[in-house]
């Protein structure tokens, strides 16, 4: 019996149509702004979500609905969320409406930065990139509060030991 190959493309012609085929590359599509015209990111700090939207404008933050210095009191955590814009000299030019939930203010402060950092690379790659990369912008800081393990009072603190 005659063996034949089947990734022989003259045996077999669908490989060979497989084989011409361009393959995708590497570099993924630039995502296009929604219905309404806005670049959306998704950034997440602790356990805080934000869900943030740019859009060309002249300047004006929301979060939550409420302006920058009414929702986060400390300076370090408004200076935060503008840290990025910054970077790319773009503070008067994007109009920024987030959403966040869970964690505390500066969990929170944090998760709003990535999330403008996110929604600024989406809007310009090629553009912003490479300057909120170099920023540490782009980077999700994984750190989370550890659990408390059982038979203790708390994640590393010990009940004190006697020996009698």
């Amino acid at each position: 019996m005659p063996e034949t190959k089947v990734d022989n493309p003259v045996a077999n012609p669908t490989v060979a149509a497989k084989a011409k085929e361009p393959q995708p590359s590497s570099k993924p599509a630039k995502k296009e702004p929604d219905k309404s015209g806005f670049y959306w990111g998704l950034g997440r700090r602790k356990s805080a979500v934000a869900r943030v939207r740019i859009k060309r404008g002249n300047g004006k933050l929301l979060i939550n609905k409420k302006e920058l210095t009414n929702y986060f009191a400390r300076e370090q955590d408004r200076k935060a969320v503008l840290s990025p814009l910054k970077a790319v000299e773009a503070e008067k030019d994007f109009d920024v409406f987030a959403n966040v939930r869970g964690g505390g203010p500066t969990g929170q402060a944090g998760a709003v930065l990535l999330g403008i950092a996110r929604a600024l690379k989406i809007y310009d790659e090629e553009k912003y990139t490479q300057i909120l990369r170099d920023g540490g912008y782009l980077t999700r800081d994984s750190r989370m509060v550890e659990r408390k393990k059982p038979g203790q009072s708390g994640a590393r603190k010990r009940y004190q030991f006697s020996k009698r």
